[in-house]
């Protein structure tokens, strides 16, 4: 079992698991994950046509197919992963699908998203889906998307169960708050755990 979080040294992930290689891609983009998942009706319930998107830890796209789709030629997925190869298979089922001059790439660092300052304040939807978990610093990854999100922007954020229990979600999301982000709801995805969050005071209930 990992060592217990403590509270005085909360930036650093106490529960820190391994990053899921790119040699198993092919199994994050499967005909039962997207029966199980969704990812058009999630994209159908959180992105806008127009809207500029994060796809934080998008591994070869599986979301960012269908957030790409739904945003239309005026909008952007900003398409985030730690792995070049995972952002390379991306890049090709993009392509394939006329989808890629909807979506930019960008490889993040183990423990930053590092997008350009320009980007602050310009993010209408974020995702973090099942990723947070493989961050060493979530408070730091937390706090960019939180300078990220436009006005009224919103942080879409999972987890797997069993990969992340109850008491470990709930000190995620302590690290999102100290980061400046509002957890707005709680709420499942499939049987994920998953939460709403904002970064303005005018987003609480």
């Amino acid at each position: 079992m990992p060592p217990a979080h403590d509270p005085k040294d909360s930036s650093k992930n106490q529960h820190h698991h391994r990053v899921f290689p790119a040699s198993g891609a092919g199994h994050l983009d499967t005909r039962i994950r997207r029966f199980l998942y969704r990812p058009g009706r999630l994209a159908e319930r959180y992105v806008q046509p127009g809207n500029r998107v994060l796809d934080f830890g998008c591994g070869p796209g599986f979301f960012t197919r269908e957030f790409a789709k739904r945003v239309g030629d005026t909008g952007t997925v900003i398409a985030v992963d730690l792995q070049e190869e995972m952002l390379r298979i991306l890049e090709e089922r993009m392509e394939e699908e006329g989808l890629m001059h909807r979506v930019r790439t960008h490889r993040c660092a183990p423990d930053a998203i590092g997008l350009s300052p320009e980007l602050d304040g310009t993010v209408d939807m974020a995702f973090a889906i099942f990723v947070i978990h493989e961050v060493p610093d979530p408070r730091n990854v937390f706090g960019e998307i939180a300078s990220l999100l436009a006005p009224g922007g919103r942080l879409f954020y999972a987890e797997p169960p069993a990969v992340v229990p109850e008491k470990e979600f709930r000190v995620y999301l302590r690290e999102a708050e100290d980061a400046g982000l509002a957890v707005l709801e709680r709420r499942s995805f499939f049987v994920n755990r998953a939460a709403i969050l904002g970064k303005n005071a005018s987003d609480l209930p």
